[in-house]
């Protein structure tokens, strides 16, 4: 993921204390995360000299989640009180979202403060007496949300358990077609039907037409709404411009690293990269988009036969080449055609105006831009986002210096 989603600094706040779990649970938890690429504030990447208090409590507000880690001294520590209270208020006016996890402590007595936590606060009332009451609060309402008890579990089982709902619930978030992805809906919900993810045969599937067209776009809808669905996904962007100035290695570890979520993923050559992703990848149910081939050799050694993938596995190919489709032997193939006139008008608009329709001034303009775009969504796109912004006479002026080019690009250069 690599970076926070969805508008947040971090996707992950972790609440522990220290002593109990920081060089055990946690720790293996914050490792299980990146490995996700989930961004997770740490405590120990806090600027020195700057309030701990206050940038705790920011990094709380700019985070999606938060994870609590219950511990048998949690209530001892009132830092860690006053992230709790600042995690429910989140919760409350952000719509945070709260897991509890409960290490070596039982939930009742997080939620009536019992047994040690009861010994805290009681020595808590001789010096906070002002916060008690919002600790004591923030204690049973987060412990009456769902989270996980580690009583007779395994640590590596609930810590994985964990970062898939987080990653899971963050690849939803993000994989919805913005407004102004206008004219494939129909197309990817008709591709989604027939990747079907219940069905355990392995499917091949390509997308074809001409440059701009939207090819990358639909692939990168349907991956965003099925990823969540396998055990592993990686997308291949630019495979021809990639291969043609660093060769198909680097593909390779780029394909196995994304699946197996490994680092620093070394291959030798385009034979032992082969092997590798036969070897590695056979068992495991993927989703892979190998996106701008122009050569079958680069579809032979990115995605080989279908024994290389696990039952269910769906593999999607962007080209302007159909006849490479059908030389290597994919199921179904879909074309991705021009958009009609309402859709582009949309698209335009969505990118020149930030809204489905023009102003009354402007509607006669954005007929011709259309009519010099021919329905190309990268050209409707490019052409909106430079017109952005603009008054009426620089429209006025921009579109007739517009019609005495052939090409769109000619302008935009």
């Amino acid at each position: 993921m690599g970076e926070a989603q969805t508008g947040w600094m971090f996707d992950v706040f972790v609440s522990f204390r220290t002593e109990d779990t920081g060089n055990n649970f946690t720790d293996h938890l914050y490792t299980a995360l990146d490995q996700k690429g989930i961004v997770t504030f740490r405590h120990d990447a806090l600027e020195r000299g700057k309030p701990i208090y206050t940038e705790i409590q920011k990094s709380i507000r700019e985070s999606r989640f938060s994870i609590v880690v219950f511990s048998r001294s949690y209530a001892c520590s009132n830092r860690c009180l006053d992230e709790l209270v600042g995690i429910l208020e989140c919760m409350k006016s952000k719509g945070q979202t709260v897991f509890p996890v409960f290490y070596d402590v039982d939930p009742s007595d997080v939620r009536k403060q019992r047994g040690c936590f009861e010994k805290a606060f009681c020595e808590h009332k001789q010096y906070f007496m002002d916060k008690v009451e919002s600790w004591r609060a923030a204690l049973e309402a987060t412990a009456n949300l769902s989270g996980w008890d580690l009583k007779n579990k395994s640590e590596a089982k609930v810590i994985q358990e964990i970062a898939e709902k987080i990653f899971n619930q963050l690849s939803q978030e993000v994989s919805s077609v913005p407004k102004d992805l206008v004219g494939i809906d129909s197309l990817v919900k008709e591709m989604n039907m027939y990747l079907d993810t219940r069905v355990d045969d392995v499917r091949i599937t390509g997308i074809c037409g001409e440059k701009g067209i939207g090819k990358t776009t639909i692939a990168q809808a349907v991956f965003d709404s099925l990823s969540v669905k396998f055990d592993g996904s990686s997308f291949l962007a630019n495979i021809k411009e990639v291969s043609e100035k660093q060769g198909l290695v680097p593909l390779q570890e780029q394909l196995i690293s994304e699946i197996l979520m490994a680092r620093n993923m070394k291959i030798r050559n385009v034979h032992r990269g082969v092997n590798t992703i036969r070897n590695s990848l056979c068992r495991k149910k993927i989703l892979l988009v190998l996106d701008g081939v122009d050569r079958l050799e680069q579809l032979e050694n990115l995605g080989g036969n279908r024994d290389w993938f696990g039952a269910g596995s769906r593999i999607i190919i962007t080209t302007r080449d159909e006849n490479l489709l059908s030389r290597y032997r994919v199921d179904r193939i879909y074309r991705a055609a021009k958009l009609n006139h309402d859709d582009a008008l949309l698209l335009f608009c969505w990118k020149a105006f930030k809204q489905g329709r023009p102003p009354e001034d402007y509607a006669g303009l954005c007929n011709l831009v259309l009519d010099h775009a021919k329905g190309v969504p990268s050209a409707l796109e490019a052409l909106g986002s430079f017109l952005f912004g603009r008054s009426l006479p620089e429209w006025q002026g921009a579109v007739h210096r517009l019609a005495q080019v052939p090409c769109t690009w000619d302008y935009l250069k």
